[in-house]
């Protein structure tokens, strides 16, 4: 398995150690404008890879060189800034979309390929690289809500004192202040979440979930605010789908692919089935009115952000 990382900044370099460490790829190939920075990172991280797994890993400046990869990763772009939001960087990592995503599809096998998108905003970024690359959907796959569902499950372990592993809940539609929590079907254990408080004992009133909800949707926030840039998440979210994607596991993940066709074509983030031919299923799961309200409201900004462009 070859994989490609396009974009070796703060972002990029935690994708390439945390997809080294799954032992998933015979090659990892890091490519950077700036060659130096690309080397230092190969270099750093084969010497890390002395300890774990025996991978070759190239740092180049050229798309020649990710010929033959059967997954490339885009991380490049701006990063959030504190006080920015995901839409802030709009415009100009559009730019930077549509200058690598011709140059990948030109050096990569169109029949074979999946695409991860990271670049922010995830979803207008998605809808925009599959329209480049004329890729089916299925196999333009941004990491959508997969970290904010993590996010979310983690603060529910810890309010349940449960495993984080014990738990289904999904946030979904915009990777971006948008995004929403399905209340409705997040369960613990194949147990409805109500019936399980209520058998437990736990109380998780609404002022509760409103309060994880505001958790969940500025935990990005305090993160730059605390560091200057998230990293290590969102690295994890992309280990765990190319986990996914090599293994044919056919889990369900909360990653954001275009739907539709034409002008109602979107790309949002939904419970699917991945595997290795990229989404094999979207699924909808059960919401309350308000739930569905919210959801159509998510889909209405990244539409209208997309518009933009």
């Amino acid at each position: 398995m070859k994989i490609s990382i396009i974009g070796i900044g703060s972002v990029g370099s935690a994708v390439a150690t945390a997809v080294a460490n799954t032992g998933l790829a015979h090659e990892i190939v890091l490519f950077d404008r700036d060659g130096i920075r690309a080397r230092a990172a190969a270099e750093d991280l084969g010497h890390a890879a002395a300890f774990s797994y025996d991978i070759k890993i190239t740092a180049v400046n050229t798309y020649r060189a990710i010929r033959g990869s059967d997954i490339v990763i885009i991380a490049a772009g701006a990063n959030q800034k504190p006080g920015q939001t995901r839409t802030d960087l709009l415009h100009a990592n559009a730019a930077v979309i549509s200058d690598i995503v011709p140059r990948v599809m030109a050096n990569v096998d169109s029949k074979t390929v999946r695409l991860i998108i990271v670049t922010n905003p995830l979803d207008v970024m998605v809808m925009l690289a599959q329209r480049i690359s004329k890729l089916p959907p299925s196999r333009v796959i941004g990491t959508g809500t997969m970290l904010d569902s993590a996010r979310l499950r983690t603060i529910l372990s810890r309010q349940l004192s449960v495993s984080t592993q014990s738990i289904n809940a999904y946030v979904l539609g915009e990777h971006g202040d948008s995004s929403m929590i399905v209340w409705s079907s997040a369960c613990v254990g194949g147990i409805d979440l109500g019936a399980f408080c209520r058998q437990t004992k736990i109380s998780l009133p609404q002022t509760t979930r409103r309060t994880i909800e505001h958790r969940v949707h500025n935990a990005a926030y305090e993160i730059i605010q605390g560091r200057g840039a998230t990293w290590d998440g969102i690295a994890g979210a992309v280990a765990d789908l190319v986990r996914c994607i090599v293994n044919d596991e056919r889990r369900i993940l909360t990653v954001s692919t275009v739907d539709g066709v034409g002008t109602k074509s979107l790309a949002m983030s939904l419970p699917r089935i991945v595997g290795a031919s990229g989404v094999v299923a979207t699924l909808m799961p059960r919401m309350d009115a308000p739930e569905s309200a919210s959801l159509r409201r998510s889909a209405r900004i990244i539409r209208r952000n997309f518009d933009l462009l």
